[in-house]
């Protein structure tokens, strides 16, 4: 919601997410923890904002979704471009606090990341490297080794070069030009999926795949981690009413006109009196405001849309957790 501020957004959060078994005290800290290590503690009294209302920047907001999203250390995290909108030092600041969730609980995790020109920094954070090119797989294997197998294919790395730029560079379709090998981008994209479908590390991957599939995983164990049924009445309605509160535009604007057509309707229709047309005004005034009223609840729905956003994406993660 664009009406709460940094703190309030991740602490109602923590609030829905994390189980009745921890107390209020400790939800409540977890979500400062995870503000501090996003690096967003002097915007924790800064609304979010969004459209019309000044607030957040664009990094400052995905760090806020990223934080909502690591709250419960989930064993399995999916993050689709987090570094987007931030700058260099912000980019290797978030994900090696992403890298590190590991160490929280001494938990192994599986941290899944799509990320488009990351530094060299960011680079060496990651254990292993999927790379894709028009829906085909060019290399998957450990990051650290993507160097030698892009030599080994032909295209090396030149030297003082950021890895990742190489082979972005590589494998990108979007413009048909030769690159240094004096081939084009199509061509070099052939001969890497060659070279990475007769190499060991896609044997070692079909192997493994092959395991997994024979072992019976049995039926799955589902645990509840989120907030009871009566918790989530109470934060969803706390933070209802807050976001009402602070709302101008979709509720104390409507309560203005609704007094100002009060005093209006009052003043133009005051001591009708009781003839046959006095009646016939009555009629016609109950219409117009029944009408009124009707088409006035229309200004409504921008907020309901914006808020049942707000409630999905809490309610799927904790499905899926």
């Amino acid at each position: 919601m664009t009406t709460l501020t940094v703190g309030e957004a991740v602490n109602y959060s923590a609030q829905l997410q994390l189980p009745d078994s921890m107390s209020a005290s400790e939800k409540k800290e977890r979500a400062k923890a995870t503000i501090r290590e996003m690096g967003l503690q002097d915007t924790f009294n800064t609304r979010i904002g969004g459209w019309g209302a000044k607030g957040l920047s664009g990094g400052e907001k995905r760090r806020v979704s990223i934080c909502i999203e690591i709250l419960t250390w989930p064993k399995l995290l999916f993050l689709d471009e987090p570094t987007s909108g931030l700058d260099s030092a912000a980019s290797y600041y978030v994900m090696s606090r992403i890298a590190g969730l590991d160490q929280m609980d001494a938990a192994r995790r599986t941290i899944v990341a799509s990320i488009h020109q990351p530094s060299s920094e960011v680079f060496q954070l990651f254990d292993s490297l999927c790379l894709l090119s028009t829906g085909k797989t060019v290399y998957f294997g450990p990051a650290s080794a993507a160097n030698e197998f892009f030599a080994s294919s032909g295209f090396p790395c030149p030297t003082l070069q950021n890895p990742s730029d190489h082979f972005l560079k590589t494998i990108n379709k979007d413009f048909e030009q030769d690159i240094e090998c004096g081939i084009t981008v199509e061509k070099a994209i052939d001969t890497l999926i060659k070279s990475y479908t007769a190499s060991e590390g896609y044997q070692q991957v079909q192997r493994n795949v092959a395991d997994i599939r024979k072992q019976d995983c049995g039926a799955l164990e589902k645990k509840r981690s989120h907030a009871g049924f009566l918790n989530q009445c109470q934060v969803l309605t706390r933070r209802s009413f807050k976001n009402m509160y602070r709302d101008w535009g979709y509720y104390w604007l409507r309560i203005v006109i609704y007094v100002a057509l009060s005093l209006g309707l009052g003043t133009l229709y005051y001591n009708l009196g009781s003839s046959y047309e006095s009646i016939q005004s009555r009629g016609s005034l109950l219409m117009f405001v029944a009408s009124f009223l009707t088409f006035m609840t229309i200004g409504g729905f921008p907020s309901f849309v914006e808020d049942m956003k707000g409630y999905s994406v809490p309610r799927n993660t904790a499905e899926i957790h």
